[in-house]
């Protein structure tokens, strides 16, 4: 820090410190607690705004979750941590400051740093990747970059979060040195690093304590040992306790206004049952994060001056290219050559799923498909397109052929306000309603509006959430009905789990029909946190699975070569419940075999956030991972299967051949407790120690040119490795630095990722990496001394191309 940065620093925490001394007890309590769902209560008389905080982390949303109020959608983060680029991150990040300050918000509550513990983990798409290291470095540049535009971060979720079976209440069982070494590691880095100016606790227990009330990692961990300065938020209904929260070191309880802070935590104080100095704590820290992000009179923002304007489509675009992973590439399949037929294959060519589900959904203002982005970019005639196989029977939010809106009445039928609804989904929570409605006096909510239909035939409609519903299709009631609660252990279940058919219509490809889902708004009164939550979903007509495959499959014996979409969907990645398996939804394993049997010169576009199973990867000439992409995957598809840009993403996590070759595949707790009995050995680590060999490697990319490593120079704290690029394209390469104790007594996996670097050159250049070693590359958590211990001894430096790929090797003795 600079001496100027110093005293705009001093002078922000002697406002803080001045702020603190005008409050009184109801009002400091207050403001712990959320006044509404997204926002802390301003308070003027110390020259306080109020502080607006929005979910991220590929876009940010806004306090309104809706159509209405588009953003900017980036590739999901197992994409972002693909390019194994922290500056890159860094530059999301800065958009995303962007996006931000452009909608009001101070705070966005992000990055997700939970490690890919298990290939099930419902949420992986969410995380960046199953090594600590690699996480630590892409979070540290998204929180760099978040900061850089003066927005706030909160680093989440704090910690042992990494799967969502009985996420609010199960009691994760960590040994300390792999919590240490695998799953603090991430935070302690950003903190490090990057002096993030929140962190997110979690629903969950460590080691039987909640971790909104877990003093030990909060205050003595997270605060004391590291030097966290920053605001703890909890997760939204984490906290549960009044005293155990404010002592165990949670500053704010979200969302508001009842929580169990505010008036109740002014009682405990009152009552004697909380010192008020921890109350005070609280407050400043809270107070510290409004003068950062210039709230607080007095005191100068962190950032004066925000960084030049960024192109959103056009970084948007970048990432997705730069995320893309060529797992396989035979007879150099990929780039596709000019003048050559393509045949695009599969529903999630035409319906593109680019972002996740769950609270990390965003509404972009366009989404280009790959069938959008292969049209643009291709010569006409060159493309032809079917649906050969959809990867999902279900229905979905109403969205391709609807113009809706949603329409709040009260008990006399009299409008209160409406809205646009593109998707079909009303999600209103706390404040977010069409103007003029309210939870008081609103007794129905009307979806109406046109569908035009593009294909004829039975067309299937229904609803998701819970009520009273009455559907209509042509002005004809379809059903009148109510959704009980069923078995749902997770609100995000009953709102965006399994949807319910309601009734069946016939209708005409392009001949518009009026729609309408009317929902009975239930009494709210006695609910802490008020919230609308449903969808009007459809299903198009279902042709016979067989004529479909059969049909792309003649498609792309007619083509040069045949590019096959397949998808996951939100029923099977998302927030809320865990996977059950890897495999494909679907007829998609079916409609890729028949279409490599008409074509060899078959593509496979992979279109999931996370792994799953191809059992025909060695039967098609090229896959080629996109994860979520993001609003612009589309085009960056294109570019990437044509040699405009060359796909630059490395595996941030190991895809396995199987579930069962899953070193970890235990999500589900066994009497609330989940036992991380794998300690150390979660992915790569695992498949070394154990043998297994996997679908694809951690690390493991292709591009398109060739490289050499010439050399490799070794030190205790830096590593040189020089390179040459041998092929006729320019291209980067991704220098992975892997570290294996040739001999000692300590139990540690077979090898580690200690750093990286990307370095570009071209045709027949050569280029030099030079990495900085970290020093706890080499340590271990002792737990009997309760720290960290330098392990000397002779290591063998590995300069690799991916885990499994090493190039080059030099001993080091570390002493």
């Amino acid at each position: 820090m600079t001496d100027a940065e110093q005293a705009r620093d001093q002078v922000r925490e002697d406002a803080v410190e001045a702020a603190l001394g005008a409050l009184d007890l109801d009002t400091k309590t207050r403001l712990l607690a959320g006044q509404d769902m997204w926002s802390l209560p301003a308070v003027p008389e110390i020259g306080l705004g109020s502080l607006v905080m929005s979910d991220g982390p590929v876009g940010v949303r806004g306090v309104r979750w809706t159509a209405d109020d588009p953003s900017v959608a980036l590739p999901s983060p197992t994409a972002l941590a693909a390019a194994w680029d922290p500056a890159l991150a860094r530059r999301a990040g800065r958009l995303l400051a962007q996006e931000a300050r452009r909608k009001g918000v101070h705070v966005l509550l992000a990055p997700t740093v939970n490690l890919h513990r298990s290939p099930l983990g419902g949420r992986h798409f969410e995380c960046y990747s199953e090594d600590p290291y690699l996480t630590g470095a892409i979070g540290s540049g998204y929180v760099n970059g978040v900061q850089d535009g003066g927005v706030g971060t909160t680093v989440k979720h704090f910690a042992g979060n990494d799967a969502e079976t009985e996420r609010f209440t199960v009691d994760n069982v960590i040994a300390p040195r792999p919590l240490r070494e695998l799953y603090l590691a991430p935070f302690e880095a950003i903190v490090a690093n990057a002096h993030p100016w929140g962190i997110m606790t979690a629903y969950n227990q460590v080691n039987g304590v909640s971790m909104t009330e877990n003093r030990h990692l909060v205050n003595e961990v997270l605060r004391a040992e590291w030097g966290f300065d920053g605001y703890n938020v909890s997760d939204w209904m984490a906290a549960r306790s009044t005293a155990g929260d404010i002592e165990g070191g949670l500053d704010v309880a979200m969302p508001g206004p009842t929580t169990v802070y505010g008036p109740a935590l002014a009682a405990a104080v009152r009552a004697g049952e909380v010192p008020e100095s921890a109350v005070d704590g609280a407050v400043r820290n809270v107070l510290r994060l409004a003068a950062r992000v210039g709230l607080l009179k007095g005191a100068p923002a962190v950032v004066a001056e925000p960084p030049s304007g960024i192109d959103g489509q056009a970084l948007a675009r970048e990432l997705a290219v730069r995320g893309c992973v060529l797992v396989r590439n035979e007879g150099g399949a990929l780039p596709l050559a000019p003048g050559r037929t393509v045949a695009l294959l599969g529903a999630a060519a035409r319906d593109a799923r680019v972002l996740g589900g769950g609270s990390a959904t965003v509404f972009p203002e366009r989404v280009v498909s790959p069938l959008d982005g292969l049209t643009a970019a291709l010569p006409d005639g060159a493309l032809t397109y079917a649906v050969g196989a959809d990867p999902s029977d279900e229905l979905t939010p109403a969205d391709q052929g609807f113009v809706l809106r949603a329409v709040c009445r009260d008990a006399s039928g009299a409008v209160l306000g409406e809205g646009s609804l593109p998707t079909g989904q009303v999600q209103w929570i706390g404040d977010d309603l069409p103007a003029g409605a309210a939870y008081e006096t609103m007794a129905s909510i009307e979806v109406t509006g046109t569908f035009l239909p593009r294909e004829s035939g039975e067309h299937a409609f229904g609803t998701r959430g819970l009520g009273a519903f009455t559907l209509a299709v042509g002005g004809e009631t379809l059903w009148d009905g109510v959704q009980e609660l069923g078995n749902e252990a997770d609100p995000f279940e009953a709102f965006f789990g399994a949807p319910s058919e309601r009734a069946r219509t016939t209708l005409t490809a392009g001949e518009p029909v009026e729609v309408s889902l009317t929902y009975q708004v239930p009494d709210m009164s006695a609910l802490p946190l008020k919230a609308v939550m449903f969808s009007f979903l459809h299903l198009g007509p279902r042709r016979d699975p067989d004529e479909l495959i059969a049909e792309a499959a003649r498609a792309a014996a007619a083509a040069d070569t045949a590019v096959v979409v397949v998808a996951t969907t939100e029923r099977v990645e998302s927030e809320g419940f865990d996977r059950t398996g890897l495999g494909l939804p679907g007829r998609q394993d079916d409609l890729v075999r028949a279409v490599a049997a008409a074509n060899p010169n078959t593509v496979v576009v992979v279109n999931a956030g996370s792994p799953v199973e191809l059992p025909w990867r060695e039967d098609v000439a090229a896959v080629l991972l996109t994860w979520f992409p993001g609003q612009e995957g589309g085009a960056a598809l294109a570019d990437v299967l044509l040699g405009a840009a060359e796909p630059g993403g490395r595996l941030p996590t190991t895809w396995p051949a199987r579930l069962a070759d899953a070193p970890v595949t235990e999500v589900v707790p066994t009497e609330g407790r989940l036992e991380y009995r794998e300690g150390l050995f979660i992915g790569y680590r695992a498949y070394e120690k154990h043998a297994v060999v996997p679908a694809f490697p951690f690390g493991h990319g292709l591009g398109y040119t060739d490289w050499t490593y010439d050399s490799l120079e070794a030190g205790a704290d830096t590593v040189r490795v020089r390179l040459t690029n041998t092929g006729t394209r320019p291209g980067r390469e991704v220098v992975q630095v892997y570290l294996a104790p040739v001999a000692d007594g300590v139990e540690r996996p077979a090898s580690w990722l200690a750093a990286f670097a990307g370095v570009e050159a071209g045709p027949g250049e050569s280029v030099e990496a030079e990495i900085a070693l970290p020093a706890r590359a080499f340590e271990i958590w002792d737990e009997a001394a309760r720290g960290w211990r330098r392990i000397g001894g002779t290591y063998e430096v590995r300069a690799s191309r991916s885990h499994t790929d090493t190039r080059l090797t030099a001993a080091v003795d570390i002493v």
